[in-house]
């Protein structure tokens, strides 16, 4: 196929570190976070030098103005995996320096309208987001479709980082609304309810049981000092919760991502403090953010 270039490009310093033309179709978006407030220029000055190794199609700089600093009809080098690359037209977005290298609005605007872009040229009408890497990887996109991928899920690293991985299914809607293609929500699966026996959430290996009848459950719970009752999501139904822990283990995992509930032993004193188990929600983000 005829591969284009973006007409949002207001710079271009094209970068030696690519591997030549795609073997594989566009499929795939893979956003990364620059880890810097850095220029549209500056993002392609990082790719210069054959000795870096690395290498993106485009660049977002902190003033939301779009670099190109390799060619979309070629494979860069950023998401550490020829195979996604290959695919991927991959995007550096100017962040801050530190987890969740949160992206100002500018920079979020500018890559929903870039990542409509990228689908209107290469035919493409949805944009989807599943957010789960074996999901992801084994989906064959449909000829109008492309999923977004993250370098997370090929390296040891939390790219694109809490804030816009929170974020992806918004992206995801937003461009496929432009496109449109409005999102339809998916009916929920048809999955019974079970309630889980423990001495808390996350601690699995202490389960005694679980129950489709929360009656039951509760008198498991009863016979065994110091159990409780959850439902799926992590919630502590039985006994009652102190006041104020009444969300679920993911909801509070997903605060703690956007960073509702701060850092390090502040983070711990805040939860413990509110009657959560910091433990069951740290997994929970652990899990969130893999």
């Amino acid at each position: 196929m005829a591969y284009t270039n973006s007409s949002m490009v207001a710079y271009t310093k094209l970068s030696p570190n690519h591997s030549g033309q795609r073997t594989h179709s566009i499929d795939r978006i893979t956003p990364h976070c620059v880890v810097g407030q850095l220029s549209a220029e500056s993002i392609c000055g990082c790719f210069t030098s054959l000795s870096r190794q690395a290498s993106c199609n485009y660049g977002i700089g902190t003033d939301g103005r779009v670099s190109l600093c390799v060619e979309e009809k070629n494979r860069s080098w950023c998401s550490s995996s020829n195979a996604n690359d290959q695919r991927a037209v991959t995007i550096e977005c100017a962040s801050d320096k530190t987890e969740p290298y949160a992206m100002n609005s500018r920079v979020y605007d500018s890559l929903v309208k870039l990542c409509t872009d990228i689908c209107k040229r290469n035919g493409k009408k949805k944009l989807l987001w599943f957010g789960d890497r074996n999901k992801t990887l084994n989906y064959t996109p449909k000829s109008d479709e492309v999923v977004l991928t993250v370098h997370r899920w090929f390296a040891n690293k939390s790219c694109p980082g809490g804030w816009l991985y929170a974020r992806l299914g918004d992206l995801a809607a937003k461009v496929t609304a432009a496109l449109g293609s409005p999102s339809e929500p998916k009916p929920a699966p048809d999955k019974k309810q079970f309630y889980r026996v423990r001495k808390t959430w996350a601690d699995s290996k202490s389960q005694r049981g679980a129950f489709s009848v929360l009656a039951n459950a509760k008198k498991c719970a009863d016979s065994n000092k110091g159990y409780s009752v959850f439902d799926e999501n992590g919630k502590k139904v039985y006994p009652a919760d102190a006041p104020g822990t009444n969300k679920s283990i993911d909801a509070i995992a997903r605060e703690v991502i956007r960073g509702d509930w701060g850092n390090g032993d502040e983070r711990k004193k805040k939860l413990t403090a509110a009657g959560y188990d910091y433990s069951a929600v740290q997994k929970r983000v652990n899990e969130l953010l893999k």
